[in-house]
């Protein structure tokens, strides 16, 4: 079969840089190619939207959402991005799909239960596979969400299921919204994996239940305080008519952003992912080569700070004294 052509990381960055919504598709088709030229364009297209070349972080609030199945996390993503556009803002949604381990294939099916409207240009939703990342989220999603957040207001990555696992989502998120649903049991669930460690927002879903959405709302509230969490905001919302509590929702998203130091978690994020990404390249024995996890951070505090991903695993290569695989899928 021939080779696809592939769009240069140059000319999608550049794209991004001027507000090109339209050049959303090619950025997905680029980042998720394994080959050898599609990995070298994925840097040059992340080292031209780091915050080093653009001057600042990317404008864009980047959203993590996860949540059991059968929660309603479709059903609310589709609510939200309403509301959002509603204020004028542009949106790109990340759905993760989880991938078979026996074949890799992805249901990619996310993308067709997220309802919105087909013609409006300013909304871009992708369907992306789990990969083999225990965390649910592939190198893939996290270059996109990276790239993305330079041209759309709000980058919403929803990933699979939940459970210790899933946490990966803290490395790529400014706002992390966990969702429960009523009288199922999560928030138990909850207790025993250590999720109510990651989220900055807690929704409970299906508000319109009446007493056992307040219960839920209640049960949710004295789980955080049993962690001696104190910060984060639990909101009730109902994706039915009439629909509510949406607009808090979105307030207390955007009061998360303002009052977090975005370039101070984002470069810590990129530090940490750079360290995974340095181990599923070459090992753990790669990374004893450094001196382990912990004096790899300790190298990476001493870069740029606002440096790409790609460039601070190179850091890392040139430390251990290994090659840089030939398109080694991250």
């Amino acid at each position: 079969m021939p080779t696809m052509p592939l769009a240069s990381g140059s000319d999608l960055a550049a794209r991004l840089r001027r507000g090109d919504l339209t050049a959303a598709p090619a950025v997905l088709n680029l980042v998720e190619t394994r080959r050898p030229d599609a990995r070298r364009e994925t840097a040059v297209l992340l080292e031209a939207l780091s915050p080093a070349a653009l001057g600042h972080e990317p404008r864009g609030h980047v959203v993590g959402v996860t949540g059991p199945p059968g929660a309603g996390k479709s059903t609310l993503l589709g609510r939200l991005v309403r509301e959002y556009r509603d204020r004028g803002r542009t949106v790109a949604v990340l759905a993760v799909d989880p991938s078979s381990r026996r074949t890799g294939g992805s249901l990619l099916g996310d993308r067709a239960r997220i309802e919105v409207d087909p013609g409006d240009g300013s909304v871009f939703i992708r369907s992306t596979a789990a990969g083999d990342r225990l965390g649910g989220l592939a190198w893939a999603t996290r270059a996109a969400a990276q790239a993305l957040s330079v041209a759309f207001d709000v980058v919403i990555v929803e990933t699979v299921g939940v459970g210790q696992s899933e946490t990966d989502v803290a490395d790529v998120a400014d706002t992390i919204m966990v969702i429960v649903q009523p009288g199922s049991g999560d928030v138990l669930q909850f207790l025993k994996s250590g999720i109510m460690e990651i989220p900055d927002v807690l929704v409970v879903t299906k508000a319109d239940l009446g007493r056992i959405a307040q219960r839920a709302r209640s049960d949710v509230r004295a789980a955080l305080r049993s962690v001696g969490d104190r910060t984060t905001k639990v909101v009730a919302v109902s994706s039915v008519p009439p629909v509510t509590g949406f607009d808090e929702l979105v307030a207390v998203l955007d009061a998360h952003r303002a009052a977090g130091d975005v370039p101070r978690l984002r470069r810590d994020a990129r530090r940490r992912t750079a360290v995974d990404d340095f181990r599923v390249e070459h090992g753990d024995r790669g990374l004893r080569a450094i001196g382990g996890r912990t004096a790899a951070l300790r190298r990476l505090d001493r870069t740029g700070d606002d440096v790409a991903v790609p460039i601070l695993v190179q850091e890392l290569e040139r430390a251990a004294g290994v090659d840089a695989p030939d398109g080694g899928d991250r």
